[in-house]
């Protein structure tokens, strides 16, 4: 007859309080990599769900107040539009579908040389004022994208990139934008670059970039496309007046 061998409960316990002990080590590790990241920024406004990348691959969900680390990447699900304040007093308002890289951002009151900002626009679109870092030192903030890297000067503007997934936004013409680098400025002037060309753009002007092996080149204001966002995520509330993406130029806001 075979016999039964029961276990005994001690022998059930050890491995389980190995696991236990190995999940709250990499909890422990996790946590010591995200509190090693610099608080960067923090989510002012936001309407739908945005997530976040953290430099470690761990991704949870955000929510007003929420801190911004160094190293992540922010996601806006559809219909999503989220506001971002930095150290620097710079903001950032993502559009729906949209991921944003903070791959930098150094700012260091005392000490201006030592500045460093590195955005990187994924997907997706958004509208970018520049903080104290782009005031004193222009050369020390750039935005990059899939087709070119944008440079500021003390800047408002738009930046929005297509890959068959910007059926939504508004255009002079009525139809979809076309693949590739839209932008739009609003004050200061930015400069595009790309391995092909480069391009400064002024207040008032458009540019488009097809893509990487393409110059970018000005657009009439008549085939513009303009990066706009709800008046409740571009305005302040009533102490405010500051309005990120707010029709300057003449156009409507994409719900």
């Amino acid at each position: 007859m075979n016999s039964f061998k029961q276990t005994s409960p001690a022998s059930v316990r050890r491995p389980l309080a190995g696991l236990i002990l190995a999940l709250l080590l990499l909890l422990a590790v996790a946590t010591a990599f995200a509190q090693s990241q610099p608080v960067v920024g923090q989510v002012t406004h936001l309407s739908g769900v945005l997530s976040v990348r953290h430099a470690d691959g761990a991704r949870v969900v955000l929510s007003v107040k929420s801190a911004i680390l160094q190293g992540d990447t922010l996601i806006t699900e559809r219909e999503t539009y989220a506001r971002v304040k930095f150290v620097d007093n710079g903001e950032i308002v993502l559009r729906p579908g949209s991921q944003v890289a903070v791959s930098k951002y150094l700012y260091d009151e005392k000490e201006p040389k030592n500045d460093a900002v590195a955005i990187g626009l994924v997907k997706g679109g958004l509208r970018a004022v520049t903080g104290l870092v782009g005031k004193r030192n222009h050369d020390a903030v750039n935005f990059d994208t899939p087709t070119a890297t944008i440079g500021i000067r003390g800047t408002h503007f738009g930046a929005l990139y297509c890959q068959d997934d910007c059926a939504g936004v508004p255009t002079p013409s009525g139809q979809p934008p076309a693949n590739g680098l839209h932008v739009d400025v609003v004050t200061g002037a930015i400069q595009v670059t790309n391995p092909s060309g480069s391009q400064l753009y002024s207040a008032g002007q458009f540019g488009f970039v097809p893509s990487i092996s393409q110059p970018p080149v000005i657009v009439p204001p008549a085939q513009g496309v303009t990066v706009t966002m709800p008046p409740a995520i571009s305005s302040n509330g009533n102490t405010g007046t500051q309005k990120i993406g707010a029709a300057k130029l003449d156009a409507c806001v994409t719900q």
